[in-house]
């Protein structure tokens, strides 16, 4: 159906984006179906109602931070804890928000709704596919954002609806499957980089990365390797002349 008004090729390019998203995101629904799952067992196994989990994803819709969120709903209220945790979980938004400062523009309305359900994933996927012509770029992003959000909570719903059954099936190692995501599709934007300068960066970024484990371990590496990595760029660009573009 075409609105009066509306331009007969937007429409054909609007369908072209959907057709053209839901195939690539059919594998990431796949994993976050199973880390939703997990959410969703655990929030009723600590004695939360079936519900707890679907409005948390709905609401906060960051998958680290949520499963932070029950730890400090048991805790009892601190509101300056819970912002200085939410801050080291999630700071990395920052990093990872900035580059697409310039893609998310003139998009009217899906504008808020693509920068709100913005995560990993989603941004993984629109900074590193590449559309044919034919793919109105501003729809894709919008269709990666909500069907990431919609795969989200619907997970964690089911797993907080059918938790008691679910919960003596041996799920080790499932939560794997997302990390194995990552790992594929920062090999491909590796492998298809312009130059050697983007695989010397992505490189240096892994490396960065697997030191700061080393040193600040776990729970707080993503944030300082980050913040490594913005400063390196930083210096590359500013007096290194080092462009990626």
């Amino acid at each position: 159906m075409i609105w009066k008004g509306e331009n007969p090729l937007s429409e054909i390019k609007r369908r072209s984006a959907f057709s053209f998203a839901l195939p690539i995101m059919i594998p990431m629904g796949i994993s976050f179906f199973f880390i939703g799952l997990g959410f969703g067992l655990y929030a009723t196994s600590q004695g939360f109602p079936w519900w707890t989990a679907p409005v948390l994803a709905a609401t906060i819709f960051a998958g680290s931070m949520e499963f932070v969120t029950i730890g400090m709903l048991m805790a009892g209220f601190d509101p300056l804890n819970a912002f200085v945790l939410t801050m080291f979980v999630n700071g990395r938004h920052f990093f990872y928000g900035l580059p697409m400062l310039q893609r998310y523009v003139n998009m009217g309305w899906k504008w808020f709704p693509t920068v709100a359900w913005m995560c990993d994933e989603s941004f993984a996927i629109n900074a590193s596919t590449k559309l044919p012509e034919d793919v109105d770029e501003k729809w894709f992003y919008f269709h990666v954002s909500w069907l990431n959000y919609v795969f989200w909570v619907f997970s964690t719903l089911v797993g907080g609806l059918f938790g008691n059954l679910l919960a003596a099936v041996d799920l080790r190692g499932i939560d794997f499957v997302l990390p194995g995501l990552f790992i594929v599709i920062f090999l491909e934007m590796l492998l298809n980089a312009k130059n050697n300068r983007i695989k010397a960066f992505g490189v240096a970024g892994a490396i960065v990365a697997l030191i700061m484990l080393l040193v600040v371990g776990k729970s707080l590496f993503m944030l300082t390797s980050m913040s490594c990595m913005l400063v390196a760029s930083y210096i590359a660009y500013k007096w290194g002349g080092v462009r990626l573009d």
